[in-house]
């Protein structure tokens, strides 16, 4: 159709512009190619079920990266149905086309390949990704995303003598395609309330039952080790430790921290931590574990994740009881633990200036949403609800609508409450303003009767406090605005709590009836998916999308749509013919697919 011609020019228009954009000082390319396919071999636990692997993998291949790198990663889905990736806590500057969510991509379909193209714009730290529709990530499909430091930048402590990866996460033993029937069924609330076990890098608990493999890490004594730990679970917090050692926290999800001795770390579901662990101990296998948190467990449990700590001349596995952790009760110890996560201020990141030159002690607010999550019940269904707004994904993403019909058709800008709720429960596209270059708070209130982890894309949240009971304006009095960590998901929950005000560092916890409050400045045009990072509600539609718009057309501001673009929704039609390729965003090889096309 005409309207198609006019579109794809446009496009051919935009790649042309891409090149100019390019900026590779000190960066380099790299390049992934991923053939994503169910195994039912893997096996992390003692059923069969159907597993999602990268290259064979569970979990998938790293990408390790540096600061301003380019990311190429061309995804084949061997799946039976349709597949996207998002990169968790990478910002995607400028570049929310590359983010990986319904709302801005069209779904790589079954049998095909599509290349993603992003980069480590200004960050540093540690991170993962993961599939984010279809209720994917309950199957596996994950992996680790390191992103150093520039060789020009101070890392704020010394070089360890190695890093490990460490992905920890509650599992389901039911297929992934029966765990999103039954959620959606209106008579089987409570069924997957619990998962089946906790993995370590996709292995079992060492010594349970059945279990063949296990995760295991060799150190030498003596030395130190860069530990990089995520929750990529789907529902459970837990708390970290290792059996007789220490751990210095150092750095969160690109933000490094005053250093703290901690003897365990509480994670919740989407965070990550680097930690500092001396291997000072005598020659011997000690016990690496994660124990849920708001839940009694024994220690023979599926869901307490075990694993080995081996040093590399010890003949003495592991012994004796596993190491003591804080009660998975005792809200004292959360809170105190959280208050005590503060941001490093002197030492540089991604860029030679301080962290702390970057703060909110003098912003000027320019929004504020308050966003109540809650469970409803919509046309006999369940359905978790912000504002009592139940997002329903519509078949264009939002991105592609906005860059090409402005919106029209596919969803209404501004259409529910940000600081009030919707009079009744409905499912709808929400689409809320973000003022470009504003600063917005975001008071996050917990109406459910468990824990919550937030994530907004695109930003990192400063996380300035949180408290019991409603949230007032005169409760910013309490905000911790001199050193709050910026972290891309901040945690909620309804645990139980003293009356007390309480400042949030690094991750902020609500107790009953409670609220985190997080700053964020929306300096990054584009379409933003703000989500819980637990699964169920996720997909049973706990999350809405930040529209940041900046009028200037000069494509420095933002990226133009890639040369590569699929088409869904009101814009798909038949593939036209190829046009006089543009430019190239960035350098391929001879044999790299572009596009999706069918193989």
């Amino acid at each position: 159709m005409a309207f198609s011609g006019i579109l794809r020019r446009r496009l051919i228009a935009c790649s042309v512009m891409v090149a100019v954009l390019v900026f590779r000082t000190n960066a380099i390319d790299i390049y992934q190619e991923w053939n994503v396919a169910i195994d039912t071999t893997v096996n992390p636990t003692t059923s069969q079920q159907p597993v999602i692997t990268i290259n064979g993998m569970f979990p998938g291949p790293l990408i390790n990266a540096t600061t301003n790198d380019f990311i190429h990663v061309n995804v084949f889905n061997n799946l039976d149905e349709p597949l996207l990736f998002t990169w968790n806590g990478i910002q995607q500057r400028l570049n929310s086309w590359q983010d990986g969510v319904s709302g801005t991509n069209c779904p790589i379909q079954p049998g095909k390949n599509w290349t993603y193209v992003f980069q480590t714009k200004d960050q540093i730290g540690t991170f993962f990704y993961f599939p984010s529709i279809n209720f994917q990530k309950a199957a596996g499909g994950f992996g680790s995303i390191r992103v150093n430091n520039r060789i020009v930048i101070d890392v704020p402590f010394p070089k360890p003598e190695a890093e490990f990866d460490l992905l920890i996460g509650d599992w389901l033993n039911t297929s992934y395609k029966d765990a999103r029937s039954l959620i959606q069924s209106n008579n089987t609330s409570g069924e997957l309330d619990l998962p089946d076990f906790v993995l370590m890098n996709g292995k079992g608990p060492f010594g349970y039952p059945g279990m063949v493999n296990y995760q295991s890490f060799t150190v030498s004594q003596g030395k130190t080790y860069r530990f990089r730990v995520s929750n990529v679970g789907n529902d459970l917090s837990f708390n970290f430790r290792i059996q007789n050692h220490q751990m210095v926290v150092v750095e969160t999800e690109g933000s490094y921290t005053q250093q703290i001795t901690l003897d365990s770390l509480d994670v919740h579901v989407g965070q990550s931590y680097s930690v500092l662990v001396t291997a000072n101990q005598q020659e011997a296998d000690y016990y690496i574990v994660a124990t849920p948190k708001m839940l009694s467990t024994a220690e023979n449990s599926s869901l307490v994740g075990k694993g080995v700590l081996h040093y590399a001349n010890s003949n003495t596995p592991v012994t004796g009881p596993l190491p003591g952790g804080p009660d998975p009760f005792d809200r004292s110890f959360s809170v105190n633990q959280a208050k005590s996560i503060r941001w490093n201020m002197t030492a540089g990141a991604a860029r030679p200036n301080p962290q702390g030159t970057f703060n909110v002690s003098n912003v000027t607010l320019s929004q504020t949403f308050i966003l109540r999550s809650s469970m409803a019940d919509i046309g006999g269904f369940p359905r978790y609800v912000v504002n009592n707004v139940s997002y329903l994904t519509p078949e264009t993403p939002l991105k592609l609508a906005d860059q090409f019909a402005n919106g029209s058709g596919v969803y209404q800008l501004d259409q529910f409450p940000v600081q009030s709720v919707n009079s009744a429960a409905e499912n709808g596209v929400f689409v809320a303003t973000g003022n470009h270059k504003g600063w917005i708070e975001l008071v996050f209130k917990n109406d459910l009767d468990a824990m919550d982890a937030w994530h907004l894309d695109g930003f990192g949240f400063y996380v300035v406090g949180f408290g019991d009971g409603d949230w007032q304006p005169d409760l910013r009095s309490t905000y911790n605005l001199l050193d709050p960590v910026v972290r891309s998901t901040t945690q909620a929950g309804k645990e139980g709590a003293d009356n007390e005000n309480l400042y949030g560092h690094g991750h902020g916890q609500v107790y009953p009836g409670g609220w985190t409050a997080v700053y964020a400045f929306l300096d990054n045009p584009g379409m933003w998916n703000l989500r819980s990072q637990h699964l169920k509600k996720w997909y049973l539609g706990q999350e809405l999308y930040l529209r940041v718009y900046d009028p200037d057309p000069n494509p420095a501001k933002e990226r133009p749509p890639p040369e590569n673009l699929l088409l869904c929704g009101i814009f798909e039609t038949p593939a036209p013919a190829s046009p006089p390729p543009g430019p190239p965003a960035a350098p391929v090889p001879a044999n790299a697919p572009v596009g999706q096309t069918p193989w």
